[in-house]
């Protein structure tokens, strides 16, 4: 078989950077796809949006930034002022390689020339390199793979590494491209990608098997499905609106989503991007084994940590806990978790994501056995709605989920059938810097570092950072206005005078070792600009340390460590 040459999927990635229309984009990439042999589908698909393996699989490249610049580093000769140069004007770190690689490059590339199977199974390597020496391993076949790249191929190898493509092509028009390439029907594409979770085995399926192959399609125990995801809401009402008169209302736990396989005693537990987090949480595995009911089953539900009394606790506790690999027993006893089910995809032989939400509700009530399902009410009103919304914050939770009794389970869509109602607060703090932003926001100042005023000393203690929140324009007349107030800067951080106050929308305030503050703020964005606020009349400190013991009326808390 003549391979394809790298140099074909680099072009690509060109000229998707040069398209702006959906359909051409779609068109360049079935075309791609259609010249493709069929054992480098796989391969090909994935590379080209910036994966090497499915969400599911549990290889990572684990390669960082300061190991491509190295490597990049022997490769050429630029003098610092250059380096210095195109990394203030590249838009993320693959077109700075390409830059470097165009301009001050040693040697031309060393032959032959790269397939883009040949880079999938270097990439292979790379990410099984492990135990003594592995990281020098890595950085043996890393240099060794860009050494034989050209500065277009080098920038694509390195957007692949940081998985930042950058190039306006996402998973669903990835889906789009190939039910065009292959002739079927777009549903069916994004069906077996649902059940798959590998838009790798998709693509080989449709082009090669067409229709027919993916009528196969279905769900497999020990494979993961993205979760259903919700959209946000503001208040009751809008629910009640939206799916008539009866609407379930489901507590909305502060946690972490679990998605567990069963069959007998083998149990697998997936995070919400499907990484396999089994090891974590063998108590969870044992309750499972012990108490679900269902010989197989497929469950969708979330994991919280919770104190002595069963309260929850803040999120930043569990996650001392989740994805741990050593030390778990002890962390299990430091860190207890509760297990709460909410939906149920597959039980003892039978698919059930088609069928409505209030069927699966009670599938999933026969098949739980001993196992907690999470707080639930069916209301008909507006009242009894608040009600519940405030009964859930009492009781420690973030807020609530409205879902449509009526409704399908959509594997990785955010669709209108599941709401999400957080309990919301805000404040009013200082910008006191600011970071110059990558990709669409290049050439902005956009990561803005929130502050509080310590009126005691005067100082500003910064309790997080954002770019969420604001318009294009708004980004604009930000960066204008930041400029004006700067004071000094440091790498890519403007620090600036303490003059703009702006309400900032939270969840929750968690502590932190990063900041001085000792606070940090967790899922902050901004929600105006406060021009008829001073900064002394921003929220100080002391306002930030109150709030948070606020918190622990609702939450519980952990036992002080013995360390």
């Amino acid at each position: 078989m003549n391979e394809t040459p790298f140099a074909r999927l680099a072009e690509l990635g060109q000229r998707l950077e040069a398209t702006r229309k959906r359909l051409d984009l779609t068109a360049l990439l079935a075309d791609f796809l259609r010249a493709l042999a069929p054992e480098e589908i796989p391969a090909a698909v994935r590379l080209s949006i910036g994966q090497v393996f499915p969400e599911w699989d549990g290889r990572a490249l684990n390669v960082s930034w300061q190991a491509v610049k190295a490597a990049v580093d022997e490769l050429s000769d630029a003098p610092q002022a250059v380096e210095d140069e195109i990394y203030a004007q590249a838009v993320d770190g693959g077109e700075a390689v390409r830059m470097l690689l165009e301009r001050a490059r040693r040697l031309p590339p060393e032959p032959p020339p790269l397939s883009i199977l040949e880079v999938f199974h270097i990439f292979e390597e790379i990410a099984s390199a492990a135990g003594k020496g592995s990281r020098t391993r890595k950085e043996q076949l890393l240099r060794r793979l860009l050494a034989r790249a050209t500065p277009v191929e080098a920038k694509y190898l390195v957007k692949v590494i940081s998985q930042d493509m950058r190039h306006g092509v996402n998973e669903g028009m990835m889906l789009e491209a190939i039910a065009l390439a292959a002739g079927v029907g777009a549903s069916s594409v994004r069906r077996a990608n649902q059940f798959w979770g590998d838009l790798g085995e998709v693509a080989l399926v449709a082009l090669t098997q067409g229709s027919v192959g993916l009528k196969d399609a279905t769900i497999r125990l020990f494979r993961p499905l993205k979760p259903m995801l919700a959209q946000t809401a503001d208040v009751v009402e809008e629910a009640l609106e939206r799916y008539g008169q009866c609407v379930a209302l489901e507590y909305k736990l502060d946690g972490a989503r679990v998605q567990i396989h069963r069959r007998a005693d083998q149990v697998r537990i997936y995070s919400r991007r499907l990484s396999d987090v089994t090891e974590s949480l063998p108590d969870v595995c044992d309750e499972i084994r012990q108490k679900l009911s269902a010989a197989e089953a497929i469950l969708d539900g979330e994991a919280v940590a919770v104190d002595a009394h069963g309260r929850p606790v803040p999120f930043q506790d569990l996650m001392r806990r989740f994805r741990r690999k050593h030390g778990v027993a002890t962390k299990s006893e430091e860190i207890p978790v509760q297990l709460y089910l909410f939906d149920v995809l597959y039980v003892d032989g039978k698919a059930l994501v088609d069928a409505p939400y209030e069927e699966r509700w009670k599938a999933l009530e026969g098949a739980v056995g001993q196992l907690k399902l999470v707080p639930r009410r069916l209301v008909n009103s507006l009242e009894e709605g608040k009600a519940f919304a405030e009964a859930a914050y009492g009781d420690g939770h973030e807020g609530i989920m409205a879902k449509d009794l009526a409704s399908a389970y959509t594997p990785g869509v955010r669709g209108k059938s599941w709401l999400k109602l957080k309990h919301v607060a805000s404040l009013d703090l200082v910008i006191v810097a600011a970071e110059w932003g990558y990709g669409r926001r290049h050439g902005w100042l956009s990561n803005y570092h929130l502050a509080a005023r310590d009126p005691e000393t005067g100082e500003y203690l910064v309790l997080g950072k954002t770019f969420k929140g604001l318009t294009d324009e708004e980004f604009r007349a930000m960066t204008e206005r930041l400029l004006a107030l700067e004071r000094t800067r440091r790498g890519g951080v403007v620090f600036v005078e303490p003059q703009v106050v702006v309400e900032v929308l939270f969840n929750e305030i968690q502590k932190s070792s990063q900041y001085k503050s000792g606070l940090a703020l967790r899922f902050a964005r901004i929600h105006r600009l406060r021009e008829d606020k001073t900064i002394a009349e921003a929220d100080t400190i002391q306002t930030l340390r109150h709030i948070y013991e606020r918190q622990f009326e609702h939450k519980g808390r952990l036992a002080p460590r013995a360390d």
